[in-house]
């Protein structure tokens, strides 16, 4: 009853061996021309390579009678009993460490690319098409590397840990780009498809079968998280797509829009607290968008309102003012109550509102004034038909 369990488990964990290779077929279209035939070349010399030296280690671990343990990985333990412990083996143990820096380099150039051929079709955020100025997918490098410091810090850099998340997360993709590939052949039937569609069902029964032990061997070790995640990425995927899909089909023109063309209503909005050079400057801006802009004043009590409208008198220029009350001093909310009025009353005009502000010479003097143009910016980002 324990050949089971005794079985499975190494397998389980052997079973990682074999990944790395789907980085190939991420980056296909980073090969030289033909693409496919290239990639398949690389495949199946990297897979040869890995096929002899996983042979040959267990061949040599077999002969040597060594089993894993806890402090040393099998490999160091068969390069100590073939080497000893000279020279030699210290060259083995930093050749093993540059092939692992490597490896690891891999999943920051096959993700970003992946991400990138996602988000291209439109099932991840388009910001992943993005290359930086040395010709990579930086928002997927960024990602990525912010991903796996987590991983690392909620895992404690445990290897046992992470191995499970991992292997089942890779023979999930094994598994569903074969049986991908036995359906393209199904459907295209082009030369050679049924020994294409035999190679592929074959891989595709031999990666769901370990994808089946792995799952049951590494289930509590954090498999189920995997297996748990992938469904609700593929749903996000998804959500993403349809979000895509139906924000293209709203922006499509159509022979009906032949008005898009034509000007539009426009209202400019000046918010004036107090007339200086920042405001009034303001103001004349507004007067080369509009012909007949409102200034907006919000007037706190009767005494000081008084005072802005004489002080107004001498600048207004024929300009409209709005003088909205705000017995408590509130600022956003009767603006904001104002420019519903006024949406509600036009709701196809649009509506530009200038916000003058000063800068301060020096970056600290910002703490010392407030904030009310950043507030108001804020508030009014997301709202219909608001400049």
């Amino acid at each position: 009853t324990d050949v089971a369990p005794k079985c499975s488990e190494p397998f389980a964990a052997g079973s990682v061996a074999m990944t790395g290779t789907e980085a190939i077929s991420n980056g296909g279209p980073a090969f030289k021309k033909p693409e496919s035939h290239n990639a398949a070349t690389t495949l199946t010399v990297m897979s040869s390579i890995l096929a002899f030296f996983f042979v040959g280690i267990t061949f040599l671990a077999d002969q040597y009678h060594i089993a894993p343990i806890e402090t040393e990985t099998v490999i160091s333990e068969v390069a100590r009993a073939v080497m000893g412990s000279g020279i030699f083996y210290g060259i083995f143990q930093v050749a093993t460490m540059l092939i692992l820096v490597l490896a690891a380099n891999t999943s920051f150039s096959g993700f970003p690319r992946l991400a990138y051929v996602l988000a291209r079709d439109g099932f991840m955020p388009h910001q992943f098409t993005f290359r930086g100025d040395r010709l990579a997918f930086s928002n997927g490098i960024i990602y990525l590397g912010i991903l796996a410091a987590a991983l690392i810090v909620l895992f404690g850099a445990s290897t046992h840990a992470l191995i499970p998340l991992y292997a089942v997360g890779v023979f999930i993709s094994f598994t569903l780009s074969q049986a991908g590939m036995v359906r393209h052949w199904l459907k295209s039937r082009e030369a050679g498809w049924r020994k294409s569609i035999f190679f592929n069902a074959t891989g595709a029964l031999l990666t769901a079968f370990v994808l089946v032990v792995v799952g049951s061997v590494k289930f509590f070790l954090g498999a189920w998280m995997v297996i748990l995640l992938v469904p609700i990425l593929v749903a996000g995927f998804n959500i993403i797509h349809r979000h895509y899909r139906d924000v293209a089909e709203q922006l499509a023109i159509t022979p009906a829009d032949t008005a898009l063309g034509k000007p539009i209503k426009q209202v400019a909005l000046v918010p004036i607290h107090s007339i200086n050079k920042a405001s009034l400057r303001g103001l004349a801006y507004a007067r080369t968008i509009s012909k007949n802009p409102v200034v907006i004043h919000l007037m706190h009590d009767l005494e000081e309102g008084e005072e802005f409208q004489e002080q107004w008198k001498r600048w207004a220029n024929g300009t409209e003012l709005v003088i909205l009350e705000s017995p408590y001093r509130a600022f956003m909310e009767p603006f904001l109550a104002y420019l519903d009025a006024l949406q509600k009353n036009d709701p196809d005009s649009y509506i530009t509102i200038i916000l003058a502000e000063s800068l301060p010479a020096v970056w600290w003097q910002h703490l010392l004034h407030n904030q009310t143009a950043l507030r108001l910016k804020a508030a009014l980002l997301f709202r219909r038909n608001t400049a």
